[in-house]
């Protein structure tokens, strides 16, 4: 655990949606932070094609099926209101994502010990024979890396996708008055989505002075990237790609002297 008040009463924004946002606002009032919920991202499943409704059918042809998050897996499963989903075996990537699929019934078959797309795919192509069917359900913004590396290895490789990633209007406003009143100590970033939504309204709305004095996290090596593209000096980014381990590298930012 994080050790208590260490994040010494600064605000901390809080970029996921409201379904996801709980248990990060708990640990940040757990150990000293104020959490500011602003949601930067929220999902919606799209209608349901022909496509989609061709592969939900041909789900048992599939010798792998990979989900990347556990909005993944929430919204493949909303399409099986009435029944329940038959896989050959599942891959995930991160302890909450498996989770979400066991609290399911399902049983992942394999989870890489590292949580971003790279790491997967060094660890899971020893698993993948050439010729094998492999899904991919995935929202409208995800990367390709996962499928064109499988593809090179000579899987037959299908994404779908099953949500589409939007900004929440609400959010717009209440983002422009906590950072115009400088109220934002802390700005924690979880996707490429979340940041390039903030720094949307961050540019325009004229507001990039407003940042510096903020300590900025990012749960991984992906999103700093992606922090970084936008100008951003990113100060904490965990080994280990959760929450949690985020919200200590913040920590121990801030005890040296950040």
């Amino acid at each position: 655990m994080i050790a208590p008040f260490s994040l010494q009463n600064r605000t901390v924004l809080i970029p996921r949606g409201k379904a996801h946002s709980k248990p990060f606002s708990e640990l940040v009032a757990r150990n000293g932070g104020i959490p500011v919920e602003i949601p930067l991202i929220a999902f919606h499943p799209v209608a349901a094609s022909e496509k989609l409704l061709r592969i939900l059918n041909e789900l048992h042809t599939y010798n792998w099926v990979i989900f990347t998050s556990n909005v993944t897996v929430e919204t493949f499963f909303s399409f099986f209101r009435n029944s329940k989903p038959s896989f050959r075996k599942v891959a995930v990537i991160g302890d909450k994502t498996r989770a979400s699929l066991e609290e399911r019934g399902v049983k992942a078959d394999f989870m890489p010990e590292e949580y971003v797309a790279e790491g997967f795919i060094d660890e899971f192509l020893p698993q993948v024979k050439a010729g094998e069917k492999i899904l991919i359900p995935k929202g409208n913004l995800a990367r390709d890396y996962i499928s064109s590396s499988l593809k090179k290895k000579g899987a037959i490789v299908e994404e779908v996708i099953i949500y589409e990633t939007y900004l929440p209007q609400d959010s717009r406003d209440k983002l422009v008055q906590m950072l115009s009143d400088e109220r934002l100590d802390i700005l924690t970033f979880t996707s490429p989505s979340t940041i390039d939504h903030f720094m949307g309204i961050v540019e325009e709305y004229n507001l990039r002075c407003k940042l510096e004095q903020c300590i900025v996290a990012c749960i991984g090596p992906v999103s700093k990237r992606k922090a970084e593209q936008w100008g951003l000096n990113v100060h904490a980014m965990p080994e280990k790609y959760t929450v949690e381990e985020m919200l200590k590298s913040v920590a121990k930012y801030i005890q040296t002297g950040g």
